[in-house]
């Protein structure tokens, strides 16, 4: 398998950033937005991030942030801030001057962010902590494939966050959110790393491998898993019984139970056309393929109730959701109103 959008390469995974640093990175951030930021603060910042290559590394991730601007001033009804400005404020070396008016345009959209910076509770909770501090992850609309230090295949769905940890007694990948597709590929000879087991981590419980492919999904207070070869084996963190799951076989579980795998649980190759940025479906509700493409877009896309109740069947492109949407309208009547290009309605025609 592969993904379009993805990057195949062997990775070692760096060390995770502290909370520390990425709060006080965040608190650079707003004195160097604020109105009375000086030369000397940009000084002072300049000597913070030189200081260690965590104190850069955590300011660079923030630099994520910028993407963001635009869809949250289009949909608060501002001209916003350019990207590309508030991608080099985030980023350069010195920060550039910004009007009195743009910089009171990024605070309002900041105000939530520098909150956060200063209760590190909540910030650890949050989805931009995740996307910050972990090893790997994506954006909306981001499939992205990597290859272990042990051979092993990782594929990450949009908005998505692992953790990686390989030690001489445990593979272990911590699923912080989102969706992730691992592939052991037992078929080839087995690296001397590969000698440990590998287990999947999430809140709810751990999926220890024994050679295979499998998916794994954070769905709120419960896993859900699904197995295309090989076995798995499923506990949750406050269970005593583990269960052993088998290729064609998908279970859900919560810290204290698992879900019965049954045949009607059946999975087939069309779950993980994601890796390779396709939707295939066969006779599903409308409203579930669009609530399923609103995944990989920013802003809203909603689905009117008089036709969420339509069939769809086809090969979809997560890559572009624009043309996905389009290709509606061959086969039902339906149109695709934008109101803006984050504010997106799928109704009668």
């Amino acid at each position: 398998m592969s993904a379009p959008r993805g990057v195949s390469s062997s990775v070692s995974p760096a060390a995770p950033l502290a909370p520390e640093v990425v709060e006080r990175a965040s608190l650079w951030l707003a004195r160097l937005w604020s109105e009375a930021v000086t030369a000397d603060d940009i000084s002072a910042c300049e000597r913070w991030r030189a200081a260690h290559p965590d104190h850069e590394r955590a300011w660079q991730r923030l630099g994520v942030i910028g993407q963001k601007f635009e869809t949250l001033e289009t949909l608060n009804g501002r001209d916003g801030l350019p990207p590309r400005l508030a991608f080099d404020t985030l980023t350069a070396r010195p920060a550039p001057r910004v009007s009195a008016a743009g910089r009171r345009r990024v605070l309002r959209v900041f105000g939530g962010v520098i909150t956060l910076a200063g209760a590190g509770y909540a910030l650890r909770r949050s989805p931009m902590w995740d996307t910050v501090a972990a090893d790997y992850a994506t954006g909306v609309g981001e499939v992205r494939s990597l290859t272990l230090a042990d051979g092993t295949r990782l594929w990450l769905d949009t908005a998505s966050a692992v953790d990686v940890r390989f030690t001489p007694g445990e593979r272990r990948i911590t699923l912080r959110r989102g969706r992730i597709c691992i592939d052991t590929d037992a078929s080839q000879p087995p690296r001397s790393s590969r000698s440990a087991p590998l287990v999947v981590v999430t809140r709810q419980g751990e999926i220890r491998d024994i050679g295979t492919r499998f998916t794994v999904r954070e769905d709120g207070d419960r896993t859900q898993v699904a197995i295309f070869d090989g076995i798995v084996l499923v506990r949750p963190t406050n269970g005593a019984r583990t269960q052993r799951l088998d290729a064609g076989q998908a279970a859900s579980f919560s810290s204290s139970a698992i879900d019965p795998a049954g045949p009607s649980q059946a999975f087939d190759e069309n779950a993980a056309a994601w890796t390779r940025a396709q939707l295939i479906v066969e006779r599903i509700r409308l409203g579930d393929l669009v609530d399923t493409l609103a995944r990989y877009r920013r802003g809203v896309l909603r689905c009117d109730a008089a036709v969420a109740d339509l069939r769809v069947s086809g090969v979809f492109s997560l890559a572009d959701t624009d043309r996905a949407l389009a290709s509606l309208a061959i086969g039902l009547p339906v149109e695709t109103v934008y109101r803006t290009r984050y504010w997106v309605t799928v109704k009668a025609r």
